[in-house]
């Protein structure tokens, strides 16, 4: 029996570490968990963002023409100096400037306006108005494009129909004429634009708590002054963030409607910087002057979004 006693001591502190080591164990696998579930969104991001954009650095200071057996010939700065130059370049930069401000009225302000006076719609009808407004939206860009086309068409389309018709004018060449091609393509992205940032709005003013309103009609407040004072100011982080939007991304969403509407002849009239970027990477094959702009045109967009983010701190107004 003594010599038992030893022995059954030595399982007890044996058990009681092994419990210790578990319990440690279990923790540091509760602690490490989260970051085991995120590995993968990780893993993927990495590889589809970051590692691109490593590459496109390095191909910044090279000239490759994308054929695998060609060398990749070392060229320092000169594809950014050449990019600075380059009066394609800088006629996109300006075509990019006009796009973005003829969106924002398509991505602003009509939104705001509808989201305002359709506010309170409780009904079947406001689910009604959410899908029809949206439905542009969900059409493929390429679809909208070839139907926007054919109602635009000189000759056959509908509307030159109707202004014949109504003001007896002559046919009005929208995808041919240089002084209207870039406020038509505007207009067509704009329009498919108006549902998404519209249903932005009014998720924005459904956060709002009903009791401000009511406290301001109390008041006496007008709806006007209810507008003004209480629902444009909860909508400013909204509003930002679609302006923020629609600067970052108004190249990528006319991207489509210029390749498909616009002719080889007149396409230095509507390029924007991501179709300069697509003509000297896939038509040209000149992929280091297509990085370096890209480099460039990354640089820029990261500042302006900086900037965006202070702007939002600073001026943003939050119901809390």
């Amino acid at each position: 029996m003594e010599q038992e006693l030893p022995l059954v001591s030595n399982l007890d502190r044996v058990a009681s570490v092994r419990a210790v080591q578990r319990t440690r164990f279990n923790l540091s696998l509760e602690r490490v968990q989260p970051y085991l579930y995120l590995l993968p969104a990780f893993a993927l991001v990495f590889i589809w963002v970051y590692r691109p954009l490593i590459e496109i650095i390095g191909l910044s200071f090279s000239q490759w023409n994308l054929l695998p057996t060609a060398p990749k010939v070392p060229v320092g700065w000169a594809n950014y100096q050449q990019v600075l130059v380059l009066p394609e370049i800088q006629r996109a930069l300006i075509n990019t400037v006009a796009y973005t401000v003829g969106l924002l009225p398509f991505s602003l302000i009509l939104p705001v306006i509808i989201a305002i006076f359709t506010y309170g719609i409780r009904s079947k009808m406001g689910g009604i108005y959410r899908a029809i407004i949206f439905t542009p939206m969900i059409i493929a860009p390429v679809v909208v494009t070839v139907l926007w086309r054919w109602i635009l068409d000189p000759y056959t389309g509908v509307l030159n129909a109707g202004l014949q018709t109504m003001f007896r004018v002559r046919p009005i060449n929208f995808m041919g004429d240089p002084a209207l091609m870039i406020p038509t393509i505007t207009f067509i992205t704009g329009w498919g634009l108006v549902g998404f940032c519209t249903l932005i709005f009014s998720s924005s003013l459904a956060g709002i708590d009903r009791s401000y309103l009511e406290a301001a009609a109390i008041d006496g407040a007008s709806y006007w002054q209810t507008v003004r004072y209480i629902m444009l100011p909860l909508l400013s982080p909204s509003i930002l963030f679609v302006t923020l939007l629609t600067v970052l991304f108004s190249s990528q969403w006319t991207f489509v409607h210029i390749n498909v509407l616009t002719i080889s002849s007149l396409r230095a009239t509507t390029s924007n910087i991501y179709t300069v970027l697509y003509d000297f990477g896939f038509r040209s094959f000149n992929i280091g002057v297509s990085s370096a702009a890209a480099v460039l045109m990354f640089i820029g967009f990261g500042a302006i979004a900086i900037v965006f983010m202070w702007l939002q701190n600073r001026f943003s107004f939050y119901d809390s």
